[in-house]
């Protein structure tokens, strides 16, 4: 031992330790753990505090009966690979709450390991995870249940309380199954299948309803028998808000935050963070992953609480990146000044009529603090952006539609004044670059829309057709309606052209821009087409991403911003 720096020591062969040989190893290095070779009897166990136990030994419940003599006396059940199944052996583990030893000496490595040690780790995980619980004196075997043939044991550690289940029933069990307390400001969580529960009155007293699941019935008697659940009762510390895409997390104590995308295990793909208050994008951190995300609160390496969220197929990920301009300041010559501001940003429920492709839920209401920043006062014109091409010599990869509308790779001169149209959002984004500026995002476009009193439209609450490009069925001059200006003096929002943004989303299976303001075309002949007509301020509508050239249309432009000191 004094060789090996050994922490334990398996007493192989030997069913029982003394008290002159743990006074040896003490004096080697104080609480070396003697581990005697099958289950100690009675009077061995004062001189020892861990034993093994073959899987040889079973019988239902499978309940350690060496923990309600000694309730710190630990025990290591041995698995044999060789011998069949690991499934009701690793069951047997975390209903007793004590430990796996795997026995893999004898040659064999069955199809089935790697589908058990998947099982065993999930088994494992939750031990070492809850161990507070587990090494507690404080346990209760074999709770009055509410159906036979499903045991639980309770584990009562400092600030949580855990349930152990153990299941032999084949077709499985759903409802009201022990007895427990509720209180305010607590919750009742299954770390087995990370699902929240709910708790049920009958007959005037509270229970815990939780779901066992069944098994063939023709694995009765054999190895692969058995369901688990572990049950706790958790004080609610962490806060996971999920709002679209966009996850929060905070805890009032706590080291760290496990975010699993998925049931967590030792091959679960997970991000850690510190418990301070922050917003995580799911989309940056798991990808295109949609389902459940389990979000677990750690003490050190114990558990102390869990929330479960879910993300729906089809949600919307913003999986654009807002890259800032230089700060000026002092609006560059052709920009408003949109003033820092307090804005209850909230969007109006998108009124397409047939929504094959869900929207961004924005509907609930957000207090957020807006930076000042600057924005152009009026659309990109087509002078503009022949400045532009003149200057760089800008021709894009995909050149299919690009400024269809001009003659001889110029505009016509009656359409200087008309805003750009015919650009895709990589034409845009080369010419902000170029300009020193950058798109601005859905909630920016918006705010200098409103400002800071939430109306409908840039110039008030009442639709008013004679201050903007009502229907006209083509593109008018960007100051052909100066009485349609917002209240930071920005002209010719709505009704023109649709105005894209920087916002891209991914829902799996589409990328999508979203675009503001309405256009002067709006058919009303099919549900199947884009909306149009000058739009609410609060409305957006989406533009399929699938080619810049097949992106390119004859009611689409845009306008930029620039950051401001």
């Amino acid at each position: 031992m004094r060789r090996t720096d050994a922490d334990g020591i398996v007493l192989d062969t030997w069913g029982e330790s003394s008290r002159e040989f743990q006074a040896a190893a003490d004096r080697v290095k104080p609480g070396i753990i003697l581990y005697s070779e099958g289950m100690a009897v009675p009077k061995d166990m004062p001189g020892i505090v861990a034993g093994r136990v073959h899987d040889a030994l079973y019988m239902p419940p499978p309940l350690n009966m060496n923990k309600i003599i000694k309730p710190d006396f630990a025990i290591f059940r041995v698995m044999q690979v060789q011998e069949g199944r690991l499934h009701r052996e690793a069951a047997v583990c975390l209903f007793n709450g004590y430990g796996a030893e795997l026995n893999v000496m004898r040659a064999g490595r069955p199809d089935w390991m790697d589908e058990e040690y998947r099982y065993l780790g999930r088994v494992v995980k939750t031990l070492r995870e809850n161990s507070e619980a587990f090494l507690s004196n404080e346990w209760t075997p074999l709770l009055p249940t509410t159906v036979d043939s499903v045991w639980v044991n309770k584990w009562q550690a400092r600030d949580k309380t855990v349930y152990t289940v153990y299941g032999l029933r084949p077709e499985g069990f759903t409802g009201p199954l022990v007895e427990c307390p509720a209180a305010p400001g607590k919750h009742y969580v299954s770390l087995w299948n990370h699902t929240e529960l709910d708790t049920v009155a009958v007959r005037g007293k509270t229970y815990i309803s939780a779901t066992v699941d069944g098994f063939s019935r023709s694995w009765l008697g054999t190895q692969r028998e058995a369901s688990v659940d572990c049950i706790a009762w958790l004080p609610e510390i962490l806060k996971a808000d999920l709002r679209a895409d966009s996850l929060f997390l905070g805890a009032s104590r706590g080291a760290r935050i496990v975010v699993n995308a998925g049931d967590p295990s030792y091959g679960t793909r997970q991000a850690e963070f510190s418990a301070s208050a922050r917003a995580i994008s799911l989309y940056h951190t798991f990808g295109r992953y949609e389902g459940k995300v389990v979000v677990q609160l750690f003490d050190g390496q114990e558990l102390i609480d869990e929330r479960i969220v879910q993300l729906e197929p089809g949600t919307p990920r913003l999986v654009s990146i807002l890259e800032r301009t230089p700060r000026v300041a002092k609006a560059p010559r052709g920009m408003s000044e949109i003033p820092a501001g307090r804005y209850a940003f909230v969007m109006a429920a998108t009124d397409v009529p047939n929504p094959v492709i869900p929207y961004p839920d924005y509907s609930k209401l957000r207090e957020v603090m807006m930076e000042k920043f600057f924005i152009d006062t009026y659309p990109v014109t087509n002078l503009q952006l022949r400045d532009f091409m003149r200057a760089t010599h800008y021709v894009p990869k995909d050149t299919v539609n690009f400024l269809r509308h001009w003659v001889n790779g110029a505009p016509p001169k009656d359409l200087l004044n008309h805003p750009v149209v015919w650009v895709s959002i990589e034409d845009a984004r080369s010419y902000a670059r170029w300009a020193g500026k950058r798109l601005p995002t859905d909630m920016e476009w918006q705010y200098a829309a409103q400002g800071t009193d939430g109306r409908k439209y840039p110039w008030g609450n009442s639709f008013d057709p004679a201050r903007c490009n009502y229907g006209l069925g083509h593109t008018s001059p960007v100051d052909a309606y100066p009485s349609g200006k917002s209240p930071s003096g920005v002209a010719d929002l709505v009704g023109n052209i649709w105005q894209l943004t920087n916002d891209v989303y991914d829902n799996g299976s589409y990328y999508f821009v979203t675009m503001k303001g309405g256009s002067y075309y709006n058919p009303t002949s099919s549900i199947w087409y884009v909306q149009g007509g000058p739009r609410p301020a609060d409305d957006h509508q989406m533009l399929l991403m699938v080619s810049p050239g097949f992106d390119r249309n004859a009611t689409v432009g845009f306008r930029c911003v620039k950051d401001a000191l």
